[in-house]
């Protein structure tokens, strides 16, 4: 009998993409996104980000800082973290819905289109989420 080697969660690595659909119509959706994509990187997990409808605004400089959620860590706070571990895209066409490009977006952050999300989404060893 020979022994067949086996897979286990422990020792995948793993990827995960959050999208986040919502802005500050559905605050505590946007939070919540954002602190679990901000806690899998601080795990050590490999994250993707995704920022669509109004949620794209998180990416602009300045505007997470205006939102505020009681009881809970500041929105900017959890999108640097992720920003500094992971990746942060802003869909292509909600950019360009509210007129944003690269450039108006904080370094690190991108704009990319319907076929780079199904990409990474469909990558082995991911998980996705949807907020």
């Amino acid at each position: 009998m020979s022994a067949t080697p086996s897979t286990t969660p422990a020792t995948t690595p793993q990827r995960l993409v959050v999208k986040i659909t919502c802005g500050p119509e559905a605050l505590e959706r946007l939070n919540q996104g954002l602190t679990v994509a901000a806690t899998a990187a601080a795990s050590g997990v490999e994250v993707s980000l995704w920022l669509t409808g109004d949620a794209s605004w998180v990416a602009v400089p300045g505007r997470a800082e205006e939102l505020v959620l009681p009881h809970a860590a500041p929105l900017s706070e959890l999108r640097d973290a992720v920003l500094a571990a992971g990746s942060v895209t802003v869909c292509g066409q909600c950019a360009a819905r509210r007129d944003l490009t690269d450039a108006d977006l904080l370094p690190g952050a991108q704009v990319r289109g319907a076929a780079a999300f199904v990409e990474e989404v469909m990558a082995p060893d991911t998980r996705a989420l949807v907020y």
